[in-house]
């Protein structure tokens, strides 16, 4: 298998050379660039093929979620899509979260995270098989959903599907709580290979580029809200 071809955005050059270091020594994955501004970052990916950016949120000229805005909706060449954006972020910059969610990023990360679960976003956010590492997902989105619930581009109106599934309905409920698909089976009690079906089906219905998206529309539709317990499975 190729490795993940991976962008560095960060206006700290220290930060990228530890990120880098760290990411070059995984044989599954490499740096294949790296830009100190978002403006920069939006020039390298139309000419670098890459999997996942790896993007900071201040920055000097063009922040992090206007380029996550730029590249998500760039147009690229034939047979290129669009990298999945893996915001850096810190708890005390709750906005920016929500701003770069809104924005097309398909996942958060906590700056101060250790090396192993940098790698694991990296992985999972690049296979669309995670909202990132569960744990971090679950303490977030608490911290962040009163947010989700008020960011204007979360019209008051936002429903979801009438033709979710009570099942379908259930998966994304714990989507939202941050439950990977293996915690989905054994929750359950069915194959990961069921699960993957339900969240391609919820993704398809819902309109959503990925799982991070599901979730913020579970949140802005009500379904669930922060402080939520997960229910007890039927």
């Amino acid at each position: 298998m190729p490795a993940v071809r991976v962008v560095l955005v960060d206006d700290q050059q220290l930060v990228r050379a530890g990120f880098r270091m760290v990411i070059d020594s995984q044989p599954d994955l490499e740096v294949v660039g790296e830009a100190s501004d978002g403006l920069a970052a939006v020039a390298l990916v139309e000419r670098t093929d890459c999997d996942v950016v790896l993007m900071d949120v201040r920055m000097p000229g063009v922040d992090g979620i206007e380029a996550t805005r730029r590249l998500t909706a760039a147009a690229l060449p034939q047979g290129r899509t669009a990298p999945r954006v893996v915001v850096l972020t810190t708890f005390d910059l709750d906005e920016y979260v929500v701003a770069a969610i809104a924005a097309g990023a398909s996942g958060f990360l906590l700056k101060d995270a250790p090396p192993e679960e940098m790698l694991a976003a990296v992985r999972t956010v690049h296979a669309g098989d995670a909202v990132i590492a569960a744990s971090s997902t679950r303490r977030l989105l608490q911290h962040v959903g009163p947010l989700l619930r008020a960011e204007p581009s979360a019209a008051p109106e936002t429903r979801l599907p009438d033709d979710l599934t009570p099942r379908e309905l259930e998966v994304l409920e714990c989507m939202a709580h941050g439950l990977t698909n293996g915690e989905i089976a054994a929750r359950f009690v069915v194959s990961e290979a069921t699960v993957k079906t339900h969240v391609g089906r919820v993704l398809a219905k819902t309109g959503s580029r990925d799982r991070v998206q599901a979730v913020v529309l579970a949140y802005t539709a009500g379904l669930v809200q922060p402080g939520d317990v997960l229910r007890d499975a039927r």
